[in-house]
């Protein structure tokens, strides 16, 4: 017999010690009013303020409630790989602990599964408590990722989203290192549709997606659903060439005509200088992508846990 939940709601946890009781009351209060079995995963990803033991706490006392707890820090885009990994529920649900999406949210995704769609994602129609510059840097990333990339990922969207079983059962495997999952579940295809949500100030803590993070981010993005960056490299040998091509000539003519202008070493070094630009520029971009083709061929697990729920039969390491 069967004993899965109908859902799975995943959150990924990194320090965060004060809404972690919040969080846990507001997706019980919300799941309850389901009225369908669902299960919690709390992923900690090697938090040091003391979550894990609140984790193992609200889980001694909740049997719906089961911790995967990481070996050390892996990152925020792992430890929701580690609860997809992790989860039983005929659909699936990935938040973000600081309550920043609220949960009152999941049950409006579940109402379009139920009505068919096997990927629901919320789109951020309003960000409280974000700064001016952050807003910007949002909006701009979003929209460069959906004209560059391969995919088109709907815009405004974060990972708070619903996937139904057999999406999940796909993006289970798929085991890059660098990973991007609002992008992965754009690839996979399937039946999708938005919903609209106002996002909320943070409740406590501090951001774990500070402007470095976010760039990083993006750089995977990029390298994992774009060939732009290499083609745009291409390009730039191309003018290179050209405007070497034009050069020469004006240059002897000038030089046949007697002109000044093109004596000395001013405009040699200029030249050097900018094909060694392009050069290492093209190199950079390069590396990028040849330093994930090594991290995909070392073969290392995408995440170790120390603990986690030993009745599970999709979880992989």
């Amino acid at each position: 017999m069967d004993n899965s939940p109908v859902f799975t709601i995943i959150a990924p946890i990194y320090n965060e010690l004060e809404n972690l009781p919040i969080l846990y009351d507001r997706i019980k209060e919300v799941m309850d009013k389901s009225e369908q079995s669902w299960e919690l995963i709390l992923v900690d990803d090697g938090s040091t303020d003391g979550s894990t033991n609140l984790i193992r706490d609200i889980a001694h006392n909740d049997g719906r409630i089961r911790p995967v707890i990481f070996a050390r820090n892996f990152g925020h885009q792992i430890a929701v790989t580690a609860g997809l990994d992790f989860s039983r529920g005929r659909a699936v649900v990935i938040i973000d602990s600081d309550l920043q999406d609220p949960p009152e949210v999941i049950l409006q995704l579940i109402e379009k599964w139920q009505e068919g769609y096997e990927v629901v994602y919320a789109v951020r129609s309003d960000r409280e408590g974000e700064t001016f510059f952050k807003k910007v840097t949002a909006s701009v990333f979003y929209r460069l990722i959906f004209r560059i990339t391969d995919v088109k990922i709907p815009l405004d969207t974060g990972d708070f989203r619903l996937m139904d079983r057999k999406v999940v059962s796909v993006m289970n495997t798929m085991r890059e290192h660098h990973r991007f999952l609002r992008g992965m579940s754009a690839w996979v295809g399937f039946k999708q549709v938005g919903v609209t949500y106002k996002r909320a100030a943070r409740l406590a803590g501090e951001t774990k997606y500070p402007i470095k993070k976010m760039m990083k981010l993006a750089l995977t993005a990029i390298t994992g659903f774009s060939y732009v960056p290499l083609q745009i490299a291409t390009y730039m040998g191309f003018i290179s060439a050209g405007i070497s091509l034009i050069a020469i000539p004006v240059v002897i003519l000038m030089r046949i005509l007697g002109s000044q202008q093109f004596i000395g070493q001013a405009t040699t070094l200029i030249a050097v200088l900018f094909l060694g630009g392009v050069q290492l520029i093209s190199l950079g971009i390069l590396g990028e992508y040849i330093g994930r083709i090594y991290d995909e061929v070392k073969g290392r697990p995408l995440y170790i846990v120390s603990e986690a729920p030993s009745d599970n039969k999709n979880s992989k390491e």
